[in-house]
């Protein structure tokens, strides 16, 4: 097979959780430890940093993995879901995972993908674990796909645990309360393993010092570490003045970080960042300040990471952000309300589990909005979107197909008008430019 049969071989023979949702989830990690054994503990063989959370954990993964691999360390990286092409989630020093690398790991492993019949996200974890430990690779950071506890990821045993933040997403297999999902993603606290929480919240903080009590982990939050005290918007960069409250983490007081990503939620990534990037030093990671701050200044550079608040082209300005849930869009819509525009045009999108209830709200009233659907079982009719989103006053027309939606969106926009692209990781997938 070629890569794009092995692929498509993937998507038929295994249960997709991206296209198909909740028919692919398998509450155990049965397969998991399955497939590790058949691969001999691939993961052991290197220091893995483990990243869970609602929203952030893909800016917060990214963010170590630059720093990682300015400090010298051949560095692994593994997220979920990709944009334009699988090989995203796998990557070495910035670099994807071969297209003959998945070619040779499907054709000499089918038997035992035929005969167990993982998940996708089992046996793309596998992978993973497998090419890194290929790669002998010094460190990996590994982003959970969904929860924590039972996520397939779950059988590391890492350097460094961080949780980014607690929202509501996945609630069929999460739960209804943040109480429960906090309890989930506590799930990748290790006994003695340090654990970093992004975002304190009243109802989930003790939840996460219970858990590391128990497993006598060292826990920090990263609030009481670190502040953002300014921030300066460049092209393309933000500035943020740092101050560093917990001194046994950081030997700074005063400094100025410069990161490549443009959205404001990354004033939230950033200081879960750093808090992370202090513990490994505690862990004996060896990263000086200039590594460190270059790391910070070209995470995108470094990793290719997309999506994220994504400039694609300017007068008209075109943003495209996979802010999906309404803690997410909650950061994302605030930032489209103080942009400066004539016109705002959005380009719109949904998966069919999500709780339009909460997002509906958030959205621009002053848009003309083209409701799309991204070209996948689990998305949204954007008749049935439409309809959702004009009842609560929107206003805009449907158009099916995600890329002839951005391009009348973009070719309505006048020089000083805007067009926003999003709603769903998927949606931003299908964006031409993407």
């Amino acid at each position: 097979m070629d890569y794009k049969a092995t692929i498509q071989y993937l998507y038929d023979t295994l249960p997709v959780f991206h296209r198909t949702g909740k028919s692919a989830y398998k509450a155990n990690l049965d397969n998991s430890i399955a497939l590790d054994n058949y691969f001999n503990n691939p993961h052991r063989r290197y220091r893995a940093i483990h990243v869970a959370g609602t929203n952030g954990k893909g800016s917060v993964s990214h963010i170590l993995a630059s720093v990682l691999q300015c400090a010298g360390y051949k560095t692994g990286l593994y997220t979920s879901p990709h944009l334009a092409d699988f090989r995203e989630r796998i990557k070495v020093n910035g670099q994807e995972i071969s297209e003959q690398s998945v070619i040779d790991f499907v054709e000499n492993n089918k038997p035992v993908i035929e005969s167990l019949k993982p998940s996708f996200f089992e046996i793309t974890s596998a992978m993973a674990f497998w090419f890194f430990a290929d790669m002998q690779v010094d460190v990996a950071v590994i982003e959970t796909g969904l929860g924590g506890r039972l996520d397939s990821t779950n059988i590391i045993t890492p350097a460094l645990s961080v949780i980014t933040n607690i929202g509501f997403d996945h609630t069929e297999f999460l739960g209804n309360d943040l109480r429960s999902i906090a309890f989930e993603k506590a799930g990748i606290i290790k006994p003695e393993i340090p654990v970093i929480i992004g975002e304190k919240h009243d109802l989930t903080t003790d939840v996460f010092t219970e858990k590391a009590k128990a497993t006598h982990s060292p826990i920090f939050f990263a609030e009481d570490c670190f502040e953002v005290l300014s921030v300066k918007k460049q092209p393309g960069k933000q500035v943020f003045t740092i101050n560093a409250l917990n001194h046994d983490l950081s030997l700074e007081n005063k400094a100025e970080i410069t990161i490549d990503l443009e959205g404001n939620y990354q004033q939230k990534n950033i200081i879960t960042g750093l808090t992370a990037i202090a513990a490994l030093k505690r862990q004996l990671f060896n990263i000086d300040r200039e590594a460190e701050l270059y790391g910070l200044e070209h995470v995108a550079q470094n990793t290719g990471l997309k999506g994220r608040w994504q400039v694609l082209r300017r007068r008209p300005t075109v943003v495209c952000d996979t802010g999906h849930n309404a803690h997410g869009l909650r950061y994302t819509m605030k930032q489209l309300e103080e942009s400066e525009y004539e016109n705002l045009f959005i380009v719109l999108g949904v998966v069919g589990d999500k709780d339009t209830e909460s997002i509906i709200p958030l959205l621009p009233r002053n848009a003309r909005y083209f409701f799309t659907r991204a070209s996948i079982p689990r998305a949204m009719n954007a008749v049935e979107l439409a309809a959702k989103c004009m009842a609560s006053g929107l206003k805009g027309e449907i158009i099916p197909a995600v890329p002839e939606a951005v391009h009348k969106a973009i070719t309505l926009a006048s020089t000083n008008d805007m067009v926003f692209v999003g709603g769903s990781t998927f949606v931003v997938a299908e964006i031409p430019e993407i």
